[in-house]
């Protein structure tokens, strides 16, 4: 009998204790790899003088990060019926430990997003096997609460990663981020190579060659030119924007028209079907659209108002943001236990009201405002996304038959890294395009503009949310 066997029939209150090991040796893991994603969100405007890049080409060290997760994560519905995840956690945080060396030594931005790559490469498969993890180990009405602990990897990370990443850009400098991070990645590997032997039945699953090929193209090609979007009133592409942009979504189309004939012979390298399910389909739209706003808006539009409109230090505007990430991260467990009681419907509608009146109320800051009033409202901010974070995460996969714990968790993990990639790339697109300044440097008018648009998306997100099923009414998590 496997590890998986004997603790998913254990204490029903409580993970056992082997589980909680193990799905804390993720957790941990998961948090050190994730905080990543944002770390240089602070450090924008420093790397565009160092490395003598323009501020839509250095957000790439970030939209690159999150579309080589994107292009990566659809594989690992693959790669978790292949290899055992001992396997998968040791590859996985090798490469990122690989990664984060090569962007302490590296010498030029070229190296430096080959680095970020790379780091993505790991993280990307941690995260299916993070919430694939818990879905097997934890009993069905323990794991709201399990999953705020993963909130807390999820988007406590990528929020307080402006805040560390200031303190150590202001005092050290930016290489330092990466320094710092090395050596805790080479300890979670080695406590991981220790306590990691969570056994899994594996089975000779062909890999898609041509499906990982229209995946790669696919999401690369509308994020690449969404992003040189921004870049069109400061110099000439070689390619128009648009160009990849369709291409891009021609080959999402053709990719998801493969699945769909290879999941009828259980070949496919992402398998639709949980699409069919309502309760996922409503869950994953809220998702991305929380996604957008929380790494697109609060991660990088936010930063940049703090340093170019209101002119505070990166360490400033990094503590400037830590209350909210703390916020978010102290609701994850309780709004976890709350959703064990009551469902995803009354934590989510009040979630995505406040999320939307936020983003629109940071539309309405100028030259002028304080640094408390921007503070309070990325703490409201990181309020709601906290009231929808763990439901929508718990609702979507608790929907799916065992079968598809994989796959939903790798749609799920994709679309949130192609939502951070897509706000990204938007938000900056307008930011640049609105604004004032002849090079297209992002300044007020442009991130007003930008932060109307993000306003936008939380509105239609409250719409959305009213779709959300009450708890007497969603399916059973097993069928």
């Amino acid at each position: 009998m496997t590890d998986t066997a004997r603790t998913t029939t254990a204490d029903p209150e409580a993970p056992p204790p082997r589980a909680a090991v193990l799905i804390g040796v993720l957790v941990v893991s998961a948090f050190v790899m994730i905080l990543n994603e944002t770390i240089l969100s602070v450090a924008l405007r420093d790397l565009t003088v160092e490395l003598n890049v323009s501020t839509t080409t250095v957000q790439w060290l970030t939209s690159g990060f999150l579309l080589t997760m994107a292009v990566v994560i659809p594989i690992t519905g693959f790669l978790l019926e292949r290899f055992t995840p001992r396997r998968i956690f040791l590859v996985s945080l090798t490469l990122f430990s690989g990664g984060t060396l090569l962007c302490g030594l590296a010498p030029s931005f070229a190296v430096l997003l080959v680095g970020r790559v790379v780091q993505a490469c790991g993280t990307a498969v941690m995260l299916p096997l993070l919430m694939t993890s818990v879905m097997r180990l934890v009993s069905p009405e323990k794991r709201g609460a399990t999953m705020g602990t993963i909130t807390i990897v999820i988007a406590v990370a990528p929020a307080v990663g402006p805040t560390i990443g200031g303190a150590v850009l202001g005092f050290l400098g930016w290489r330092w981020m990466f320094w710092i991070v090395l050596p805790l990645a080479l300890i979670a590997l080695l406590i991981g190579a220790g306590w990691m032997r969570l056994d899994s039945a594996t089975r000779a699953v062909p890999l898609d060659l041509i499906s990982v090929l229209l995946s790669a193209i696919g999401f690369g090609g509308v994020l690449y030119g969404l992003s040189t979007l921004g870049e069109s009133g400061g110099g000439e592409h070689l390619v128009a924007p648009w160009i990849p942009i369709v291409v891009g979504l021609v080959a999402l189309g053709l990719f998801i028209r493969r699945q769909v004939r290879l999941q009828r012979h259980d070949r496919a390298l992402l398998d639709l079907r949980p699409f069919t399910n309502r309760t996922f389909v409503v869950a994953l739209i809220l998702t991305v659209l929380l996604f957008m706003c929380l790494l697109g808006a609060a991660s990088i539009l936010l930063p940049l108002y703090l340093q170019t409109v209101l002119n505070t230090s990166t360490f400033v505007s990094g503590l400037a943001v830590l209350p909210g990430g703390l916020v978010l991260g102290l609701l994850g467990r309780p709004v976890g236990a709350l959703f064990d009681r009551f469902g995803a419907r009354p934590l989510v509608i009040p979630g995505a009201l406040a999320m939307g009146v936020s983003l629109l109320l940071f539309a309405t800051l100028g030259q002028n405002s304080s640094l408390v009033a921007v503070i309070a409202i990325h703490v409201l901010l990181m309020a709601g996304l906290g009231l929808m974070m763990t439901p929508l995460m718990t609702e979507s996969l608790g929907a799916l038959p065992d079968h598809l714990y994989s796959h939903g968790s790798a749609i799920l993990s994709t679309l949130q890294q192609v939502a951070g990639a897509f706000g990204t790339a938007v938000f900056i697109t307008v930011a640049s395009l609105g604004s004032t300044d002849p090079a297209g440097t992002p300044d007020a008018t442009g991130l007003r503009t930008a932060f109307i648009v993000a306003g936008g998306i939380g509105v239609l997100a409250f719409v959305v949310s009213l779709f959300v099923r009450s708890k007497s009414a969603r399916p059973a998590s097993q069928r």
